[in-house]
């Protein structure tokens, strides 16, 4: 089997193909701003093993090590914001675990490079705690969780708040799109951008207490 495809089975049961590197470049060069933009939210519905992720990553990482290299606090605090910028879905529990993985290692590639024995397993535990509530199992198309008890798919949003400090909220993927069926009578006239369109506002399903982003994964464990 070549690079975009594991097994004839997976393809016929689940369209599974993946997209190759140089496709991958070539479409991010096109929103090359928003990859380069720390807090600018990506999310792949079906993500397989994070074959748009990890370079989304790898962009944003070194926009933060570029401007906060020097300081490993701020470093490590832009990098939280930049994993917890980064979603994705996927049928397969292996895509999902290698997705996780790839992200990861990308991440503590540079973190461990620029501060070597300064650099501490409890940012590593955080940013794998942020890839486990980022990068989901389940299917795009019903918008819930593969399991033997299918549920709604819910996404945290990460927020910096006063230095250290990040908000976590909780939301519905199915909230998270504007055109869905459920949505079409979200818009109020009240909810116009700053372009004068129409604002599509969603609301938290969930409201986490405000946390030090070295201890979200003690104080918002769930």
């Amino acid at each position: 089997m070549n690079a975009q495809v594991k097994s004839k089975k997976r393809v016929s049961d689940h369209g599974e193909v993946f997209t190759r590197e140089r496709e991958v470049d070539a479409m991010l060069s096109l929103v090359k701003h928003e990859t380069e933009r720390i807090d600018s939210r990506f999310l792949e519905p079906a993500c397989g093993t994070g074959n748009f992720l990890v370079p989304i990553l790898e962009r944003k990482l070194s926009v933060v090590k570029r401007k906060y290299g020097k300081s490993q606090l701020e470093f490590e605090r832009y990098s939280v914001v930049v994993v917890g910028s980064i979603y994705g879905v996927d049928i397969m529990e292996d895509n999902v675990k290698l997705c996780r993985k790839r992200l990861f290692d990308t991440f503590d590639k540079h973190y461990t490079n620029l501060y070597k024995d300064k650099s501490k397993d409890a940012m590593r535990d955080i940013v794998s705690f942020v890839l486990e509530k980022n990068i989901l199992r389940g299917d795009a198309l019903s918008l819930k969780t593969v399991s033997k008890n299918p549920e709604p798919i819910i996404f945290s949003e990460w927020s910096p708040f006063n230095g250290s400090m990040i908000k976590r909220r909780g939301f519905l993927f199915e909230e998270l799109i504007p055109n869905s069926a459920k949505n079409i009578d979200l818009f109020k006239k009240a909810d116009i951008s700053d372009l004068g369109t129409p604002a599509f506002i969603p609301t938290p399903v969930k409201e986490y207490p405000l946390s030090h982003f070295l201890l979200l994964n003690y104080e918002n464990p769930n």
